[in-house]
């Protein structure tokens, strides 16, 4: 999710946290406790500064360890050891357990969109990215906002609306989980050019009855598609364009970035006066009839890289950041 999401979530988890005999009747303990769960909920995302580094670095690393088994151990421990000699509370696991949960919860709730996390690591590399809630959702924030506010205005006790508001949420979340599968299948019956071998990726969007369709052929390709209360309709195709340099780019840091992330990359390969503009797109990602998820490498007519990009970014920006009408 995004981080507004996750700050709001883990303020909503220190309310729930009032819960607690043991935090609810000791000061110093509450005040552990929320800003553990607040930090508990950003601090797999702390993977950003290995922006630092470079673009290709970081979409190497983010949600790669750093959402891992592993590191939500190490989370846990260095946030509860770190506020513990700050607050000394009397009770040291409940605000060992408030933390797990909103590192947890964190991790567990990236899961449910199209990004992803390697949560398995270190016992398997796969990104695991079940494509049911959209990376921001308006349901999601606002429930988890107004919560927070009602508590904080004192207008609702905590032991009122908190437990209402987790209970709403897992069922929100198991009926889109219902409405995921089901479109699966509906689109699967629907879909007259369906081959045995074809599979299909429902993808979230911001809009609750809006899904994105991607359509794997076996044939090779792919077809991109939308889902619009209740109805298919197919917008764009997508094939991998068949060319030398498009197989010598997988060489290049920037695309060997991207592949490794995505199992859904296609090249594109556009030719110019200097060269070649090779640039693989992400086809899950489709924004206004763009791409955004990019790699993108330049190469000269002997095949000498003139310059590279990888991240987000629309055509007008790639066109500037590369400077392609400057060779």
């Amino acid at each position: 999710m995004d981080t507004g999401t996750h700050f709001v979530v883990g303020l909503g988890l220190a309310g729930l946290a009032q819960l607690d005999p043991a935090v609810a009747s000791e000061s110093s303990l509450g005040a552990a406790v929320l800003l553990g769960t607040v930090l508990g909920s950003q601090a797999p995302d702390a993977d950003t500064l290995t922006r630092l580094k470079g673009n290709a670095f970081y979409i190497r690393q983010h949600r790669g360890w750093s959402h891992s088994i592993p590191a939500m151990l190490l989370w846990t421990a260095g946030i509860t050891g770190g506020l513990y000699a700050i607050f000394q509370p009397n009770n040291f696991w409940p605000l060992l357990y408030w933390v797990l949960l909103a590192v947890a919860l964190h991790i567990f709730m990236d899961l449910f969109n199209t990004y992803g996390t390697q949560a398995w690591r270190p016992f398997s590399h796969k990104w695991v990215s079940w494509n049911i809630i959209h990376i921001f959702d308006p349901f999601i924030f606002l429930s988890h906002a107004a919560a927070v506010l009602l508590w904080t205005l004192k207008l609702i006790d905590p032991a009122v609306i908190f437990p209402l508001l987790y209970t709403v949420l897992i069922v929100y979340y198991i009926w889109r989980t219902f409405v995921h599968r089901q479109i699966g299948q509906q689109i699967r019956l629907m879909d007259h050019e369906c081959n045995a071998g074809d599979r299909y990726l429902v993808i979230p969007t911001i809009h609750l009855y809006n899904w994105n369709i991607v359509k794997i052929q076996s044939s090779g390709g792919y077809r991109i598609g939308e889902w619009r209360s209740g109805k298919l309709q197919w917008i764009d195709r997508v094939n991998g364009a068949s060319h030398p340099v498009a197989e010598r780019s997988k060489d290049h840091p920037d695309v060997a970035a991207l592949l490794a992330f995505t199992s859904y990359a296609c090249p594109e390969v556009h030719t110019h006066r200097w060269g070649y503009e090779v640039r693989w797109i992400d086809v899950r990602y489709r924004h206004r009839k763009q791409y955004p998820f990019v790699a993108v490498v330049l190469f000269d007519h002997n095949n000498n890289v003139l310059d590279s990009y990888v991240g987000w970014m629309n055509e007008a920006k790639v066109g500037k950041k590369l400077r392609l009408d400057s060779y």
